[in-house]
């Protein structure tokens, strides 16, 4: 497996190695300690899901507060997505700033959301299956959202944004300036 830091270093993008032939293909999709090795920290994952959705689909952004904070592994296995983190810690050189990565059923790549996140993915071909591994579980009272239009953050979603198609959840989502509910940088979310 290849780990490749983004423009904001703590997003990693992972990339398995495909063993594959006539018979089709083999991918080792999560090694524990290899991605615990390159990010010099442990990670438990608690809980796997999995989502279907039609193209224009567009989930997010997301993330919960402490003590229900998420790092989330996320992957494509049939389809195409653009995946966005979000960096919402509050004192960080690159608040504000996001980082955007296609993922497909095809390039196989997977990425890594650290606790401290904001996360969205548009479905950019229908039927796609989006997966991903949580390391705490769904806490409603902690759930929260800033809004996939935020012209300060100034994500391309690579599709027309009259094409979009949100939950009423993710229409009415604050703008990242508008909320003081994110996180601080420097702390410690995983203790």
């Amino acid at each position: 497996m290849n780990f490749i830091r983004t423009a904001i270093e703590d997003v990693v993008i992972c990339e398995p190695t495909v063993h594959g032939d006539e018979r089709g293909y083999f991918v080792e999709t999560f090694r524990a300690d290899k991605l615990e090795a390159f990010l010099g920290y442990k990670i438990d994952f608690c809980q796997d899901n999995e989502s279907k959705s039609s193209r224009g689909v567009l989930r997010g952004l997301h993330y919960q507060l402490a003590p229900f904070a998420q790092t989330k592994l996320v992957r494509v296995i049939h389809g195409s997505v653009l995946d966005v983190a979000v960096d919402i810690r509050k004192g960080s050189p690159t608040f504000g700033k996001h980082v955007a990565v296609e993922l497909s059923a095809e390039n196989k790549r997977q990425l890594l959301i650290p606790r401290g996140f904001a996360h969205a993915f548009v479905v950019l071909e229908d039927d796609t299956i989006f997966a991903y591994k949580v390391d705490n579980y769904y806490s409603p009272e902690c759930d929260r959202g800033i809004s996939y239009a935020d012209e300060n953050i100034g994500i391309d979603w690579s599709l027309p944004l009259e094409a979009l198609k949100l939950s009423q959840k993710d229409t009415k989502q604050p703008k990242l300036h508008e909320t003081d509910d994110i996180f601080e940088y420097g702390v410690n979310y995983y203790a």
